[in-house]
């Protein structure tokens, strides 16, 4: 799917996003694939923030702001109720931020994928609670500088790994699972329009660079989306029947994962080593992805 099949009509439009925000992207991009009859459910977070600004909704369609632990629930009883009201050509759709998914609400993400509930969940994930203020979350990566993890001389940003979503969400045996990228519009485009015609739980997860949290300029957001892919941190990728897939393969040797940490001041203070170790835990990865992803 390419920009000259997405239709002209706006779905997600007026917000009060900053600019360069890789979610509101994620947002009215998904949209617009999914069309008219999508019912969405925002928790709060940064899409929700500046999406519903009264007396202005930035939704042409029937949104609502959920309970921050209750995305995947509250998705649950929208398509319920569509569904005891016989229709039957709609998407019941979920935007959370990182923290909303891998922390507060994946207790609720689990329970729809167990029943099997046909829901599309998609995580815009920029790393960090951004909304409030820069605080480290689940998917927050090692090294990262936030406000709940300074660094230091002997702490150097957050020490804890990225929680793999996608293999969470596999491991589920979930209907249809993604990652995906800002950076890559056609390949998140195509993830989306194919959730849309698969029955039960759907997730997709989305890098969406925040300049803010990021401490990037504003016109970095697709640069930087694209980076995380190329340097192999990020592999596009989906999950159906089983089976792991990747959708775009990387060029090997990757790119430089230095140039992409120098752009952003949350990485700034990271050495040499540093570095070096996270491109090993890469390389380490990489390993494991040619040996159990279909067609690598």
């Amino acid at each position: 799917m390419n920009a000259r099949e997405l239709t002209k009509d706006e779905y997600f439009f007026g917000h009060k996003a900053c600019a360069g925000c890789g979610g509101a992207l994620a947002v009215r991009i998904a949209m617009k694939v999914l069309g008219k009859n999508a019912y969405a459910a925002l928790p709060a977070g940064c899409m929700s923030a500046v999406g519903f600004n009264f007396p202005q909704l930035c939704f042409a369609n029937n949104a609502i702001i959920s309970t921050f632990a209750g995305t995947a629930s509250m998705l649950t009883g929208i398509e319920a109720g569509l569904r005891a009201q016989g229709a039957t050509d709609f998407t019941a759709v979920g935007f959370a931020g990182d923290g909303g998914t891998a922390d507060i609400g994946i207790q609720a993400l689990s329970g729809a994928i167990d029943r099997g509930d046909d829901i599309l969940y998609i995580c815009y994930d920029n790393e960090a609670y951004m909304n409030t203020g820069v605080q480290k979350s689940g998917l927050s990566p090692f090294g990262a500088k936030t406000t709940t993890t300074p660094a230091g001389e002997r702490i150097r940003g957050n020490i804890r790994p990225k929680k793999r979503m996608f293999e969470i969400a596999a491991a589920h045996g979930i209907a249809y699972a993604a990652t995906a990228s800002v950076g890559y519009l056609n390949d998140y485009m195509d993830k989306i329009a194919k959730a849309k015609t698969i029955r039960g739980t759907k997730y997709i997860h989305v890098i969406a660079p925040c300049p803010v949290g990021w401490g990037t300029r504003t016109d970095e957001t697709i640069e930087l989306a694209r980076d995380i892919a190329d340097t192999g941190l990020w592999p596009l990728a989906e999950y159906e029947n089983g089976v792991f897939r990747l959708t775009k393969r990387a060029r090997e040797p990757f790119a430089d994962p230095q140039n992409y940490f120098k752009k952003q001041s949350r990485f700034r203070h990271l050495t040499a080593g540093d570095i070096a170790a996270i491109t090993a835990d890469r390389d380490l990865n990489w390993e494991k992805i040619k040996k159990e992803y279909e067609g690598s």
